[in-house]
């Protein structure tokens, strides 16, 4: 029998996850000020104002495809075929105006020529001779033809306030004639590892002691557009050292990320320190890996106190500090995402916490999507985690999946 969970029962002071994230994102308020920046400049940041089209899009009528311009009303009685007049290009429009019974060679992407409102594409065009041309097939009167506005009209939304920028809105608001947005300013996030065990890279280790990963591990994933990110090192199980680091920090920091130090041991030190300097809101939650997490406040910065195992900091940030990140950037909320799979393997679990396990999804032959644990999942193996795509959630009161159940996977992805 598998031996039970000390931490199954959760103690009144230990918040479920979605409590946990619910009270950090309703009083963290994001940052006011604006930066205007050009569209690369903008990419995946935060816009900070709603946008409408200043112009239709596309801003004329223009021929969907290759073919030839017309009236459609002519169509029916054209058994003569059609006198081509002129053409028309992508660029190059046709400055006249076409009279009953004309048309225009035109090419995609090229205005629509006044008094017309049809393009046969070039497939149904056959030589009628005399530099005319007659139609063949199925025609349809106003096919091919892609109204002006027929995008976006003038005056639509084209972005809402919160979006964070892709390339494919930047297309978009290029498309506009826009050339420059207003976003939230970049978010300074101060981060740092603490514990006397932890040895720099590039030094001996000594017996006893590791090198420390969860600065680099959290170097990666604050690694994006939004954020100015400072590392400040390791400090160590010291209470004067920690209260000086935290304090010059939160002068400069909208938000401080530590490791460890956030449990019950006398090394602990963080969450006694975090009380002294400011408020701890709450540092347990009821997840598997990662029970200890500090939030709170220094000042005016935010306080993240993430566990020292590797893979619960993964956890943690993005279940946590993640979403964390994005209000206080102003973006608009969005659900996670989850998917359904079919378990590979037999998934041990004993039920009173939330867990999150490593794993790797793949479609199998049949197109079922599939998923199957990363190795053991103790909390100090990053191993597992480096060839995980995905994390396999299983929610507080799940005793175990057996092989062929169906489990929700969150995609893993740089965020």
């Amino acid at each position: 029998m598998q031996a039970p969970d000390p931490c199954a029962t959760s103690p009144a002071d230990t918040l479920s996850l979605a409590d946990a994230l619910q009270r950090m994102l309703a009083v963290i308020e994001p940052v006011a000020e604006i930066d205007p920046l050009s569209l690369p400049q903008a990419l995946g940041r935060i816009l900070a104002e709603p946008l409408t089209a200043p112009i239709d899009l596309p801003p004329f009528a223009n021929a969907a495809m290759d073919g030839y311009a017309l009236r459609g009303c002519d169509l029916a009685e054209a058994d003569a075929g059609f006198p081509v007049i002129g053409r028309a290009l992508a660029g190059h429009p046709y400055a006249g105006e076409l009279a009953a019974g004309q048309c225009i060679r035109i090419f995609t992407g090229a205005p629509v020529p006044r008094g017309a409102d049809t393009v046969i594409m070039q497939e149904q065009a056959r030589p009628a001779g005399a530099g005319r041309v007659r139609f063949e097939g199925q025609l349809k009167p106003g096919g091919n033809v892609r109204p002006a506005g027929d995008d976006l009209p003038v005056g639509a939304t084209l972005l809402e306030r919160g979006r964070r920028l892709g390339a494919i809105d930047l297309g978009l608001l290029a498309s506009a004639g826009i050339a420059s947005v207003p976003v939230t300013r970049r978010l300074r996030i101060a981060h740092f590892s603490t514990g006397d065990e932890l040895t720099p890279l590039g030094t001996p280790l000594d017996y006893g002691r590791i090198y420390d990963s969860n600065r680099y591990l959290l170097h990666g994933l604050l690694a994006n557009p939004l954020l100015e990110a400072r590392d400040l090192g390791v400090v160590a199980d010291d209470r004067a050292a920690l209260t000086n680091t935290l304090a010059k920090a939160a002068a400069w920091a909208d938000l401080v990320i530590s490791t460890a130090g956030v449990s019950v041991g006398e090394a602990d030190l963080v969450t006694g320190v975090l009380r002294d300097l400011g408020r701890v809101d709450f540092w347990k939650i009821a997840v598997k890996p990662g029970k200890p997490f500090a939030f709170g406040r220094i000042d005016r910065a935010w306080f993240c106190g993430l566990p020292g195992n590797p893979a619960a900091v993964l956890v943690a940030f993005l279940q946590l500090v993640r979403p964390a990140l994005l209000r206080l950037a102003g973006a608009a909320p969005e659900p996670v995402l989850r998917l359904r799979a079919i378990s590979r393997d037999r998934l041990r679990k004993s039920p009173g916490r939330m867990e999150f396990q490593r794993g790797h999804c793949a479609t199998d032959a049949s197109g079922t999507l599939t998923v199957a644990a990363c190795g053991p999942q103790g909390s100090h193996r990053l191993s597992g985690a480096s060839q995980a795509n995905c994390l396999i959630v299983l929610d507080a009161e799940n005793a175990g999946v057996a092989p062929g159940e169906a489990v929700s996977i969150e995609l893993a992805g740089h965020w």
